[in-house]
């Protein structure tokens, strides 16, 4: 439809917001009961004209077909009417899954929008099963997940591990995109399989349009495009409708992985790092024992961030059950302020921990620790104390004493400490260089010999 429609529409559903605004206020000065009054003015209904705009702005970002009619209606009132605190909880979840998904979607140039996909398929719960046997944040039958090469043991199940699935599921869809050349045909095909929405088409003769080959889909299959459809409304739109998130106990950035290349459960690494066995199996759920056993790669493990450097430094300890607890090395060196100098860092729009963590060669950590910070909430112009090197603080200093009019015609860079591991590639990668060897010329870096860990790298950032 042109744009000439969708302003109309903008029009009337202001109008019908202003009617329902109206309504609500007669409602509170009515003399009914005040809990029936909070109940009612905690759930919004909205007429299906905002839905029908708003899903329309949606799917002017994404090459996925959305649009709006009665069954998409249906699952958006499930979402925010019937199972709001199952969606609070959802949202809360989708800061630690989503991160790591659009990394893999992006990976493999497909919809970021995707992501959603997991929400129909799981809610986001890495450890669901379904009544087909189906297991995992995707949604994996065991035949399927052979095909992407996915270990399912008794030990280990990888349609439940958050990384190797995810990625599976890239897989998966790119190539029923290949297929049928339509998202909503490929949608239908991963939740009744290619065959299925063959032969719908075949029986609706031969047309390949979702909505006309519904009717001789599944009832399973033929609800699923609708409630993608919906997932990506609320997933946008849940504050509308008065839903507060339910925080997750980790963010994306609060977690790391570690490689291990030996046996080992998850009472030994408690005994080790402290970390609670509840955590552990939070965040790995595809150890179904409670137990890493010796696989033919070093398996991978997901720990608080903050408990990686305790972890490597007691790895022997972990596999020798004779060292005894007194011996472990616990890690006492974030929120170090020892031979550093504080400055004062004014948070901006768009910045986030990570990103500050980055700018000044700290960890996020770090940043909590010297500011008292329980959560991972930061405001625009919230004030952290932040404490740096000499030679940065300097620098920073320089700066900020610099003309606004110099500064804004000068290029910003950072300082950065060469980490182990690293290559002129992967850091030219992580900070979006202009150019390689632009980084090597300015840090005459003449081959990888050059880049020793500790080593300061003088680092300008791409506008």
């Amino acid at each position: 439809m042109g744009r000439n429609y969708y302003s109309l529409v903008l029009i009337i559903v202001i109008s019908l917001l202003s009617v329902t605004k109206s309504f609500a206020a007669l409602e509170t000065s009515s003399a009914i009961d005040p809990t029936e009054r909070e109940k009612k003015d905690s759930i919004p209904i909205y007429p299906d004209l905002v839905y029908e705009y708003k899903i329309a702005e949606l799917n002017n970002l994404t090459p996925i077909e959305l649009e709006y009619n009665e069954r998409v209606r249906r699952y958006i009132d499930v979402y925010t009417i019937e199972r709001r605190e199952h969606l609070a909880k959802i949202i809360g979840l989708s800061e630690l899954y989503f991160p790591l998904f659009e990394d893999m979607l992006d990976k493999y140039q497909l919809p970021l929008e995707l992501k959603y996909l997991a929400i129909v398929e799981s809610a986001l719960d890495p450890r669901a099963v379904s009544s087909s046997a189906a297991v995992g944040l995707w949604q994996f039958k065991i035949n399927t997940s052979r095909m992407f090469d996915l270990e399912v043991n008794s030990y280990v199940d990888e349609r439940s591990d958050p990384y190797k699935s995810t990625e599976a599921a890239c897989s998966y869809l790119q190539y029923l995109y290949r297929i049928y050349n339509d998202w909503q045909l490929a949608l239908a095909a991963y939740n009744g399989g290619p065959g299925v929405v063959r032969n719908a088409i075949a029986r609706s003769g031969g047309k390949t349009d979702f909505w006309e080959i519904e009717p001789y889909l599944p009832d399973q299959t033929n609800g699923y495009v609708p409630a993608f459809i919906a997932v990506n409304y609320v997933m946008n739109h849940y504050e509308d409708h008065n839903i507060k998130p339910i925080k997750s106990k980790f963010i994306y950035l609060d977690v790391d992985t570690v490689k291990v290349s030996k046996a080992v459960s998850f009472k030994r690494i408690n005994e080790v790092t402290k970390i609670p066995i509840e955590t552990l199996e939070f965040l790995n759920p595809s150890y179904k024992l409670n137990y890493i056993p010796k696989m033919k790669e070093q398996a991978t493990v997901i720990l608080p961030a903050n408990k990686i450097r305790t972890f490597i430094r007691n790895e022997k300890a972990l596999y020798d059950e004779s060292v005894q607890e007194e011996n472990f090395t616990q890690v006492a060196e974030v929120g170090k302020t020892n031979g550093k100098i504080k400055i004062v860092h004014e948070v901006t729009k768009g910045e986030y921990f990570h990103k500050i963590a980055i700018k000044y060669n700290c960890t996020i950590e770090d940043i909590k620790i010297w500011n008292s910070l329980p959560t991972n909430d930061l405001n625009v112009g919230q004030k952290l104390d932040i404490w740096v090197d000499p030679m940065t603080a300097k620098i920073i200093e320089e700066e900020r004493t610099r003309p606004k009019q110099q500064r804004d015609s000068t290029d910003r860079f950072i300082y950065y400490t060469v980490q182990t591991g690293d290559t002129v590639w992967s850091i030219a990668e992580k900070f979006n260089c202009r150019s390689i060897s632009e980084l090597k010329e300015e840090n005459n870096i003449e081959n990888e010999n050059d880049l020793k860990p500790g080593k300061k790298l003088k680092i300008y950032l791409n506008k």
